[in-house]
Formats: C-alpha cells, structure tokens, sequence
C-alpha cells in the first residue's frame, strides 16, 4: 500500500513518532505480537528465523492502520492493510534470506510508517524447495504475472503515444484499458519501492512532498484540465517507470505466501479504492480497476489451488462460490467492452458490490495460514 490509498476517507494523518523495538509480549504462539496505535508501533521481538514469520497486529489506535515488513530498498515482503481500530489481522511472510529487515505501521495508510529495524537469521530451505505442489503454483503465477506485465507495456506504450499524439478521445479510451494489467499485478508491482507512487499515484501523493505524476496524473489532464505544457514529460516518465515495473516484475523471485497475501491485498484495493469511487476520480472508470483487482485475485487463488484443494477442500468450494457471486455481481455494471461509469451507480448498487467483496475476503484471507500449515 501507497501513501495514495484511502487518505480521502481517513483525513490527515498526525506526525508519527518513532517506532518502539521491544514493547508488548510474543504470542502464545510464538507469533510476534505488533501493538499498534496512532503514533507507536510496538513489535513484541524484533528477529527471527528464516523461514515463516507470523504476526499478530492488533489496531490500539483510532485511525484504521496497516503493518508492512520491507526488504532492502523498501521492497515490501508482506502486508495486512484495513486494520481498523480494535480489530487484529494476522501476517503470514516467508522471509527466505537472511539479514535486515524493517517493520512499519502505517496509522491512516499514508506516509512511510512507523518503522523499527528487525533481524532475520538462519538457512531455512524455501517452501518450494521441499514442496512440489508450491514449487508449481510459484512458477504457474510467475507465468501469469509475465504475461500481464507484457500488455501493461504493449498498452502504456499506445496510452503514452495516443496523449503526445494529442488525440485525447483515443487516450482517454486507452487509460482503462492499460490500467487492467497494472492492477492485475499489483501487489507485485508496488511491492518496488517508490515506482508504485511514481506510477499509480492519486493527488493526494502531494501532501507527501511528492510530484504527482503517472496515470492518475494524466486521467486530471484528460478528462478535467486538457492536455498541459508538461503532459508530453510525464507521459515519457510513465513509460520509463513501467518498464522497470515490467522488467522488475519478471525477475523477481515469489513466494507461496506471497501469492495468498496478494490475493486478500487485491481485494482490500477493491474496498478501500475502487468501491469507494476514490481511484479513478477524474475518469469515473473504477470498474475496469476493480475487474482487475478481482482477476489478478482469482489468478493468485487458481496457482494455489492444487495446495489449498490438498489440505483444505471445503475452503476452495467457499471460495469458489464466493468468487462465482462477486463475477455475477460485477458483470452486471457490463456495457460495451467495458464497464458503467462509477458515477452511474445507485447507493444500493455500490452496497451489493461492497457486500460480495467483503464476503469473498474473509474465505481468501484463509489461504495463507492453510499455505503456510505443514
């Protein structure tokens, strides 16, 4: 998650001080226990060992938060977002590799967390290593990710040369289009640093001190402004970022818990985004995101299905169903290739939306925890 999700909703966010390493207690468990609150993160046991790290998050604050663990570079490992207050999520990572490592709260979702240094030790074997089944659901998504990510570039590059082109009926046609397979892949695209702001950025990026730049950028210039002096530069920006995104995308090295935990991030973008309207502010297109993000989940869920079916079968039927319910509830708003405007949907149709997503989050957030089991 970005510092552009969700801070219309949330408000402005209080300075945040420093993370506490050592507060709270581990779990019974052994799970590590993350208090936090609007302006502490307290992580119960800052190492570990390689292999599955569990955490318990538990919202003490007043503001919904999230909790991230980063690699070097800020490349995000895992993430729970939604977490309002009282409630707790858990965070299943496999964290392969030895060294440091950061945790971070993030009270409201934006800005860069409450961040506290965390140690992995040890040579546990990867998942995949010992384990067919995980082996091939790794490689199934992988191949999944790579074809996505080949149309992300394909279309950005005619989105890109439709707005230097100034033909802005084509490019405002073009925008939902090349969105699809961004958000397909989403939670490993954003997962690199600041290319995910950079790219996929609301406005609201500016009250972090950043440029707003990307998709969004040039939605405002199509559809409210008109082409600007500067639309040709950042449209040459776009380019350049997805096509580290893309080359990035390829080359990274997924994990099974990765592929669980991003097919419950794809649906807390649904809820906190594209149900809300907030994503595609200017353009109205939040339905082609959502389709997406729903696509790129079940994409997850079929690479791990083989898993899930061995271990747990009555949770891949639920999941079925409440996937099959949300495709009818979405498919719907259809018209033309695409989709109805957000604008033109009633109160009742955005609850019977938000009602099908919420219903199909709670089986999906299952999958790690049943992945992760030996």
């Amino acid at each position: 998650m970005t510092v552009r999700k969700a801070v219309v909703i949330l408000g402005s966010l209080a300075v945040l001080a420093a993370c506490s390493g050592n507060g709270g207690t581990s779990g019974a468990s052994g799970n590590i226990a993350v208090e936090a609150t609007d302006d502490a993160c307290k992580v119960a046991k800052t190492d570990a060992s390689t292999g599955n790290v569990t955490f318990e998050v538990t919202n003490k604050g007043t503001k919904v938060t999230e909790f991230y663990l980063y690699a070097e570079g800020d490349r995000i490992l895992g993430e729970v977002e939604n977490i309002g207050p009282g409630l707790s999520r858990k965070l299943i990572v496999e964290v392969t590799e030895s060294g440091k490592f950061q945790t971070a709260c993030k009270p409201g979702m934006k800005g860069d967390g409450i961040r506290g240094d965390f140690t992995v030790t040890g040579d546990a074997k990867k998942s995949t290593d010992s384990n067919a089944l995980l082996a091939e659901a790794t490689k199934s998504y992988q191949r999944y990710v790579n074809s996505q990510a080949d149309q992300l570039l394909v279309k950005t590059e005619e989105f890109v040369n439709a707005v230097k082109g100034k033909k802005v009926d084509d490019a405002k046609a073009l925008f939902p289009v090349s969105r699809l397979y961004w958000e397909r892949i989403e939670p490993v695209a954003e997962s690199f640093g600041d290319l995910d702001p950079k790219i996929d950025g609301r406005e609201d990026v500016i009250d972090e001190g950043m440029e707003f730049t990307g998709f969004h950028r040039l939605e405002k210039d199509l559809w409210v402004s008109g082409p600007q002096a500067d639309s040709d530069k950042i449209a040459d920006q776009l380019l350049v970022d997805v096509k580290e995104i893309v080359a990035k995308a390829k080359a990274v090295e997924l994990t099974p818990l990765q592929l669980a935990n991003g097919a419950k991030e794809l649906l807390d973008e649904v809820a906190t985004g594209k149900i809300t309207g907030e994503e595609d502010r200017y353009s109205h297109t939040d339905l082609w995101d959502f389709r997406a993000n729903v696509d790129g989940s079940q994409a997850a869920i079929a690479a791990l299905r083989p898993v899930v079916e061995q271990k747990d079968g009555e949770l891949v039927s639920t999941l079925d169903a409440k996937f099959k319910a949300l495709d009818e509830a979405l498919e719907k708003h259809r018209k033309g290739d695409g989709f109805k405007l957000y604008t033109e949907l009633t109160q009742d149709e955005i609850k019977a939306l938000a009602e099908a997503v919420d219903a199909l989050g709670e089986p999906v957030s299952k999958v790690a925890e049943v992945v992760s089991a030996k």
